[in-house]
């Protein structure tokens, strides 16, 4: 999304947690690297505020942060669970809340909240994205009610699998627990898991479908990914029963 922008001639603020999460954008003088680490939710909250008051306020804001932990929540640790809700949860929507504000006061602008089509197919052994994903959804709902009638629009972003190396952080740790349970679902679903992120579309697709939500300028949400998960598969869930439903969504990540 960075690129797309660049390339349409924004001045863009991109945030990582590290300085060399931005190197393949320095050389573009209308990049701005931005360090934000929402771990640490007083460093986050104060590097908003510097780049807001650096850029002289902002016409799109993007809330991108994943944060996966692959595992059954029984066997999760307190040290891996807590962080990861504190993060996607707790801090982001602090951030949020200054974030709306500013916006609010600026009288225009649009918030985009990237959650994830786990909110509506929750992913297997991944409890704590499925629980802070459905949480930012349900705190954009409530923000396109409180911004109705104004000049600021919110977006529910909700990609499906797409090809990024989301995975990769996750791998090590997933190996061990799969090492370590006696449950063959593990292991088949991480396999599903594998198998749909290299079969999904680019970032490049997901990054075309965020700016073209975001040029309509209406608050709501927008699915995006390959045509099945995106497309049909909500559809087709609202049409069958629930049972059924959670049979399908069973199959397709391996549990039996």
């Amino acid at each position: 999304m960075a690129s797309l922008l660049l390339s349409d001639g924004w001045e863009v603020w991109g945030t990582a947690r590290a300085e060399t999460g931005w190197v393949s954008f320095t050389s573009q003088s209308s990049f701005h690297g931005l360090c934000l680490d929402l771990d640490d939710k007083a460093s986050a909250l104060d590097s908003f505020a510097a780049a807001w008051t650096e850029a002289g306020g902002f016409d799109l804001i993007i809330n991108n942060a994943g944060h996966g932990v692959f595992s059954p929540i029984a066997d999760a640790t307190e040290e891996d669970l807590e962080p990861q809700l504190a993060a996607m949860i707790v801090n982001t929507s602090s951030l949020v809340r200054r974030q709306v504000r500013a916006l609010r006061d600026q009288g225009y602008g649009t918030l985009v909240n990237v959650s994830s089509l786990a909110v509506e197919f929750p992913l297997p052994f991944m409890s704590g994205y499925n629980m802070a994903k459905a949480a930012l959804s349900a705190l954009s709902e409530s923000l396109m009610m409180e911004v109705a009638g104004s000049a600021v629009v919110v977006i529910d972003f909700r990609p499906g699998d797409i090809k990024t190396g989301f995975n990769h952080v996750m791998a090590e740790k997933a190996a061990a627990v799969i090492a370590k349970s006696s449950d063959p679902n593990v292991a088949s679903a991480w396999r599903a898991l594998e198998q749909h992120i290299q079969d999904a579309p680019p970032a490049e697709v997901a990054a075309q479908s965020m700016w073209r939500a975001v040029q309509r300028r209406r608050s709501g949400i927008v699915r995006c990914g390959g045509f099945f998960q995106a497309r049909l598969a909500p559809v087709l869930i609202r049409l069958i029963p629930d049972r059924l439903a959670r049979t399908i969504r069973w199959r397709y990540f391996g549990i039996k």
